[in-house]
Protein backbone atom coordinates (compact mmCIF):
# COMPACT_ATOMS: atom_id res chain seq x y z
CA UNK A 1 0.00 0.00 0.00
CA UNK A 2 1.05 3.41 -0.65
CA UNK A 3 0.34 5.33 2.12
CA UNK A 4 1.95 8.90 1.70
CA UNK A 5 0.06 8.58 -1.64
CA UNK A 6 -3.57 8.16 0.44
CA UNK A 7 -2.27 10.71 3.00
CA UNK A 8 -1.80 13.21 0.24
CA UNK A 9 -5.41 12.61 -1.28
CA UNK A 10 -6.21 13.92 1.88
CA UNK A 11 -5.04 17.07 2.17
CA UNK A 12 -2.81 17.84 5.41
CA UNK A 13 -0.88 20.60 5.23
CA UNK A 14 2.97 18.89 5.63
CA UNK A 15 3.48 15.20 5.26
CA UNK A 16 6.97 14.02 6.80
CA UNK A 17 8.50 10.65 6.33
CA UNK A 18 10.71 9.48 9.19
CA UNK A 19 11.95 6.20 10.75
CA UNK A 20 9.66 5.02 14.28
CA UNK A 21 12.85 4.27 15.83
CA UNK A 22 13.33 8.11 16.93
CA UNK A 23 9.94 7.59 19.06
CA UNK A 24 10.63 7.81 22.78
CA UNK A 25 7.60 6.83 24.71
CA UNK A 26 8.34 9.37 27.96
CA UNK A 27 6.76 8.90 31.48
CA UNK A 28 7.29 12.71 31.91
CA UNK A 29 4.60 12.89 29.21
CA UNK A 30 2.45 10.40 30.79
CA UNK A 31 2.58 12.37 33.94
CA UNK A 32 1.59 15.93 32.29
CA UNK A 33 -1.56 13.36 30.99
CA UNK A 34 -2.20 12.49 34.62
CA UNK A 35 -2.72 16.39 35.19
CA UNK A 36 -6.01 15.86 33.48
CA UNK A 37 -5.98 19.37 31.79
CA UNK A 38 -7.60 18.17 29.05
CA UNK A 39 -10.05 16.29 31.08
CA UNK A 40 -9.70 13.06 29.25
CA UNK A 41 -7.50 11.24 31.71
CA UNK A 42 -8.92 7.86 33.27
CA UNK A 43 -12.03 9.17 31.73
CA UNK A 44 -11.82 7.93 28.12
CA UNK A 45 -10.68 5.21 26.99
CA UNK A 46 -8.17 5.85 24.23
CA UNK A 47 -6.29 7.92 26.71
CA UNK A 48 -4.42 7.02 29.63
CA UNK A 49 -3.82 4.65 31.49
CA UNK A 50 -6.48 2.72 29.23
CA UNK A 51 -4.03 3.06 25.73
CA UNK A 52 -1.50 1.25 27.57
CA UNK A 53 1.54 2.04 29.76
CA UNK A 54 4.52 3.62 29.06
CA UNK A 55 6.19 0.49 28.16
CA UNK A 56 3.77 -1.27 26.06
CA UNK A 57 3.38 2.26 24.17
CA UNK A 58 6.89 1.99 23.32
CA UNK A 59 7.22 -1.76 22.31
CA UNK A 60 3.91 -1.06 19.52
CA UNK A 61 5.42 1.93 18.04
CA UNK A 62 8.86 -0.05 17.96
CA UNK A 63 6.99 -2.68 15.89
CA UNK A 64 6.76 -0.30 13.08
CA UNK A 65 9.39 0.36 10.37
CA UNK A 66 8.01 3.42 8.68
CA UNK A 67 6.32 6.58 10.20
CA UNK A 68 4.71 9.47 8.88
CA UNK A 69 3.96 12.75 10.26
CA UNK A 70 0.74 14.35 9.50
CA UNK A 71 0.36 17.77 10.00
CA UNK A 72 -2.43 20.31 10.17
CA UNK A 73 -1.75 24.39 9.98
CA UNK A 74 -3.78 27.05 10.25
CA UNK A 75 -3.79 31.06 10.75
CA UNK A 76 -4.73 32.75 13.56
CA UNK A 77 -6.44 36.02 13.79
CA UNK A 78 -3.93 37.06 17.05
CA UNK A 79 -2.11 35.68 19.31
CA UNK A 80 -5.05 34.14 21.24
CA UNK A 81 -7.51 33.08 18.67
CA UNK A 82 -10.10 29.97 20.40
CA UNK A 83 -12.34 30.08 17.68
CA UNK A 84 -8.93 29.17 15.40
CA UNK A 85 -7.73 26.92 17.47
CA UNK A 86 -10.83 24.79 17.60
CA UNK A 87 -12.13 25.21 13.95
CA UNK A 88 -8.28 24.19 12.76
CA UNK A 89 -8.01 21.50 15.37
CA UNK A 90 -11.76 19.82 14.43
CA UNK A 91 -10.30 19.87 10.84
CA UNK A 92 -7.26 18.18 11.77
CA UNK A 93 -9.32 15.31 13.54
CA UNK A 94 -11.51 15.26 10.34
CA UNK A 95 -8.73 14.32 8.05
CA UNK A 96 -7.34 11.88 10.49
CA UNK A 97 -10.29 10.20 10.77
CA UNK A 98 -10.88 10.23 7.06
CA UNK A 99 -7.42 8.60 7.02
CA UNK A 100 -8.43 5.80 9.49
CA UNK A 101 -11.63 5.16 7.97
CA UNK A 102 -10.00 4.52 4.46
CA UNK A 103 -7.13 2.35 5.65
CA UNK A 104 -9.11 0.33 7.79
CA UNK A 105 -11.18 -0.80 4.83
CA UNK A 106 -7.61 -1.94 3.39
CA UNK A 107 -6.76 -4.41 6.11
CA UNK A 108 -3.31 -3.10 6.18
CA UNK A 109 -1.15 -3.21 9.81
CA UNK A 110 -1.04 0.54 10.75
CA UNK A 111 -1.06 2.27 14.21
CA UNK A 112 -2.30 6.37 13.58
CA UNK A 113 -1.85 8.43 16.33
CA UNK A 114 -3.61 11.51 16.57
CA UNK A 115 -3.89 15.08 18.39
CA UNK A 116 -5.56 14.73 21.74
CA UNK A 117 -7.80 11.57 22.86
CA UNK A 118 -10.11 10.27 20.75
CA UNK A 119 -13.54 12.10 19.54
CA UNK A 120 -15.24 9.62 17.11
CA UNK A 121 -18.24 9.69 19.66
CA UNK A 122 -19.12 13.54 21.40
CA UNK A 123 -18.61 11.75 24.76
CA UNK A 124 -16.95 8.75 25.34
CA UNK A 125 -18.67 5.93 26.76
CA UNK A 126 -16.45 5.33 29.52
CA UNK A 127 -17.05 3.38 31.89
CA UNK A 128 -19.33 1.58 29.92
CA UNK A 129 -17.35 -0.25 27.22
CA UNK A 130 -16.32 1.60 23.72
CA UNK A 131 -18.54 2.15 21.37
CA UNK A 132 -16.62 2.17 18.32
CA UNK A 133 -13.26 0.47 19.83
CA UNK A 134 -12.29 -0.99 15.93
CA UNK A 135 -12.35 2.95 14.90
CA UNK A 136 -10.76 4.40 18.66
CA UNK A 137 -7.18 6.61 17.83
CA UNK A 138 -4.97 7.28 20.41
CA UNK A 139 -2.71 10.40 20.83
CA UNK A 140 0.49 10.93 20.41
CA UNK A 141 0.60 12.43 23.56
CA UNK A 142 -1.06 9.31 25.37
CA UNK A 143 1.85 7.19 23.91
CA UNK A 144 4.11 8.87 25.81
CA UNK A 145 5.54 11.08 22.78
CA UNK A 146 6.50 15.29 23.14
CA UNK A 147 5.29 16.45 20.00
CA UNK A 148 7.70 18.87 19.48
CA UNK A 149 10.56 16.20 19.69
CA UNK A 150 8.68 14.07 17.61
CA UNK A 151 8.63 16.50 15.19
CA UNK A 152 12.32 17.91 15.66
CA UNK A 153 13.40 14.42 14.93
CA UNK A 154 11.36 14.01 12.25
CA UNK A 155 12.96 16.66 10.41
CA UNK A 156 9.79 18.81 10.61
CA UNK A 157 8.50 22.16 11.98
CA UNK A 158 6.56 22.00 15.14
CA UNK A 159 5.55 25.83 14.97
CA UNK A 160 5.18 26.86 11.55
CA UNK A 161 5.33 31.27 11.97
CA UNK A 162 3.77 33.91 14.17
CA UNK A 163 -0.12 33.42 14.37
CA UNK A 164 -0.18 29.98 13.30
CA UNK A 165 -1.88 27.26 15.33
CA UNK A 166 -0.42 23.33 13.95
CA UNK A 167 -2.00 20.03 14.98
CA UNK A 168 0.34 17.59 14.43
CA UNK A 169 -0.61 12.96 14.21
CA UNK A 170 1.57 10.22 13.14
CA UNK A 171 1.01 6.87 10.94
CA UNK A 172 3.36 4.03 11.97
CA UNK A 173 3.56 0.67 9.84
CA UNK A 174 5.67 -1.88 7.81
CA UNK A 175 6.48 -2.20 4.24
Amino acid sequence: MDYKAEIEKIGFTHVTEFDPQILEAKQAVRDMCAEDKCRAYGKNWSCPPYCGTVEECQVKMSSYTKGILLQTTGKLRSVIDIKAYKDVGEEHNKLVYQLYDNLIETDADFLLLGAGGCRRCKSCAYPEPCRMPEKAISSMEGYGLLVSQVCKDAGAQYNYGEKTITYSACILFNE
